[in-house]
């Protein structure tokens, strides 16, 4: 197939205009957003389906499609809401160019000099002020118990613990999970979950409790700083929002990315595949979590401190737990 040429109508339902009917109706039906878009900015998915398909026309490319499609999407302003082809994945910048990146792989590698640890997804070392640094790069790659339990017994003659969670784009639940359950005593209710039901955009299952329990492992006593930027989501979203529970943890840096929700796909009939989160999920206040999660202390990273080398983020969660 050539990416230039006409969409081919003579594949049943491959249409430009099956391919629109499609998502958007894939949308209206599973999408669990649009209630509370409507409230925050008043988006009509109705007003939407007329304004957008006055654009698809029997004549056009795939990527003519692909780019009215993808501006479709856009109006529901979800960073987690992408539309996939041979040409590339959609996706809504704003939601993360809107905010600083905060966050310097550079500045970071002078925090953990060459004495440092590296673990499955773990990095980690003791710095200077006996303050223990974790860095957390993903939540796709397994954690083992043993991994955990060794890092925090290598850890536990420090003051306090930095847990840095910036730039992870999340993975597995289980994994995040497993982490934040090695900051509790007890059985916590960190919050609440949906699931779709039906087709209308209020069908949804009654909120049904989530918990951490504790790990059988070693488990830290001491306090926590988590480091929280935009780019921190899916699964990240959900530690972060579970660490948040504890009473010895305090969340620092700028509004996570969101998206906590357990992920629905979907294909249209050209082959191009749509993604987004299909289960909310709300804090044990049931506020809403899919759209990120403000931390308990706001501090961007500084232009003078990059100047200097100086990550400001861990420097004021380093103050935080020394006192």
């Amino acid at each position: 197939m050539l990416l230039g040429a006409c969409i081919r109508q003579d594949i049943a339902g491959n249409s430009p205009q099956a391919n629109f009917e499609t998502l958007w109706s894939i949308i209206d039906r599973q999408y669990c957003f649009l209630g509370y878009k409507y409230e925050q900015y008043g988006l009509d998915w109705d007003e939407v389906h007329e304004r957008y398909a006055r654009r698809v026309t029997d004549t056009m490319t795939w990527e003519q499609l692909f780019e009215v499609l993808s501006e479709m999407v856009a109006e529901l302003r979800d960073g987690h809401v992408n539309l996939t082809s041979a040409m590339g994945t959609s996706q809504y910048r704003e939601w993360f160019d809107a905010y600083p990146h905060n966050f310097s792989d550079s500045i970071q590698r002078i925090y953990l000099g060459k004495d440092y640890t590296v673990s499955s997804a773990l990095t980690y070392r003791v710095l200077e002020n006996n303050i223990g640094y974790i860095y957390v790069g993903s939540f796709n790659t397994g954690l083992g118990d043993g991994n955990l339990s060794q890092m925090l017994s290598l850890l536990a003659m420090c003051d306090g613990l930095i847990v840095d969670v910036r730039d992870n784009g999340g993975g597995e639940l289980t994994n995040a999970q497993r982490m934040a359950a090695r900051f509790t005593n007890e059985k916590v209710l960190v919050g609440y979950m949906c699931h779709k039901t039906g087709t209308g955009h209020d069908d949804f299952s009654r909120p049904g409790p989530v918990y951490i329990e504790p790990a059988d492992g070693v488990r830290w006593q001491k306090p926590v700083v988590v480091l929280t930027n935009r780019r921190s989501y899916s699964a990240t979203n959900d530690f972060v929002n579970s660490m948040r529970q504890f009473p010895l943890v305090t969340t620092l840096g700028d509004k996570t990315g969101g998206g906590s929700g357990l992920p629905f796909t979907s294909e249209l009939p050209c082959g191009w595949g749509i993604r987004f989160s299909a289960s909310p999920m709300f804090d044990p206040s049931m506020q809403q979590l899919e759209f990120g999660i403000d931390p308990d202390v706001k501090v961007d990273m500084t232009v003078e401190d990059m100047a200097r080398g100086r990550d400001t983020m861990i420097e004021r969660a380093c103050e935080i737990l020394k006192k």
